[in-house]
């Protein structure tokens, strides 16, 4: 049994005792099939539990088992996953179901190590499967953790430092009950999300106020620390979104964007990017299109609004410019690019900036 102190002790056992009469509904909460627990952490990567639920839910019932999900089609999946975003999770999502398979026969391993070791797993994930599925005792270090520990027990080392990990998973092995890990981790979890919240925590509801650090030091708004995160890059994408209309319907050109930068895997337009915005006639001589439009009447010309997405280290802001030609693009000059009915776009994952502008334009339902 291992032996730690009596505010330690007053922690695990009172956030236990909370934890029994959490009643935060969650379509996962209390889930023992390791392979539904997975699906669901990978969903919730840096996303929200309301954005993530719906995408876990539909997951579940088009992919019921981890080998149904290794079966389908990468790009069935990616159009599944579209709207989420951070593609990598979804690619190693993919390979991780299929090593499941291949290697364990599609059972998810019941080790901490081998858990760890499938693609796109990493310590907190591999705790989460161990424990909830396993009840191994493995503690759970994510944000919630992070600012609970740090509020109650008066941590200053910043959690995104070297330092300030090793602290911090240190200490969730201290105060984690072995005799229920499952049960503990869920509460940790829980209390973090819905009492001890980054804005505004809920202090006077808290079973923890009369021996938390921050709460008598008046430091809730200061705990956790953290250090900046660096300035994100900004980039202009403009886009060129080639239309012929045929004798039956309207059809667009695509292309599937390279690894080594954002959006692997996913599809777009003919792209031109800029420390700025490019102006039309840059687009229409300085990319593909300038070849697709000689002797090929351009019918009409249209520039979108500009649309903005947010992500983890990158701003992207995008227009796009749909030109309609009077041909359709002979297969000799589009290079890698394909035609695609545009009632059938919704067959293709796209990143949700092109999302947006297609269902704007009326291109996608």
């Amino acid at each position: 049994m291992k032996a730690i102190s009596g505010k330690k002790q007053a922690f695990t056992f009172k956030l236990m005792r909370w934890g029994k009469h959490n009643d935060r509904k969650m379509p996962w909460k209390g889930e023992r099939d390791p392979y539904k627990i997975w699906l669901s952490e990978i969903i919730l990567q840096q996303t929200r539990v309301e954005q993530g639920m719906p995408y876990y839910e539909r997951f579940v019932e088009r992919y019921p088992t981890v080998g149904d999900l290794a079966g389908a089609s990468d790009q069935e999946v990616f159009r599944m996953w579209q709207g989420l975003g951070y593609y990598n999770r979804c690619k190693n999502m993919l390979k991780a179901a299929r090593e499941v398979c291949k290697t364990y026969g599609g059972l998810f391993p019941d080790t901490y190590n081998r858990i760890l070791e499938l693609p796109g797993i990493g310590e907190y994930t591999a705790s989460a499967i161990a424990s909830f599925a396993y009840h191994l005792s493995h503690a759970v270090v994510d944000g919630n953790v992070q600012r609970v520990l740090a509020r109650f027990f008066g941590i200053q080392e910043a959690v995104n430092s070297p330092a300030g990990k090793k602290h911090f998973a240190t200490l969730a092995r201290e105060v984690l009950d072995e005799s229920d890990p499952a049960a503990y981790n869920q509460a940790i979890m829980d209390f973090g999300a819905t009492v001890c919240t980054p804005q505004r925590p809920a202090c006077g509801d808290c079973p923890l106020q009369k021996e938390c650090f921050a709460k008598q030091h008046q430091l809730t708004g200061t705990l956790p620390v953290k250090i900046p995160k660096a300035k994100p890059r900004t980039r202009y994408f403009s886009y060129v979104v080639v239309c012929y209309r045929g004798k039956t319907s309207l059809e667009t050109y695509l292309h599937k964007r390279d690894s080594g930068d954002i959006w692997q895997n996913l599809h777009e337009f003919t792209l031109c990017e800029d420390e700025k915005f490019s102006d039309e006639k840059a687009l229409l001589t300085e990319t593909p299109v300038g070849l697709w439009l000689k002797g090929n009447p351009v019918g009409s010309l249209k520039w979108s609004k500009t649309y903005r997405q947010q992500l983890t280290h990158q701003v992207i802001n995008a227009r796009f410019l749909r030109i309609d030609l009077q041909k359709p693009v002979s297969a000799g000059l589009r290079g890698d690019y394909f035609p695609v009915p545009a009632d059938r776009l919704n067959e293709y994952a796209f990143p949700r900036i092109i999302v947006r502008y297609l269902q704007d334009a009326k291109l996608l339902k």
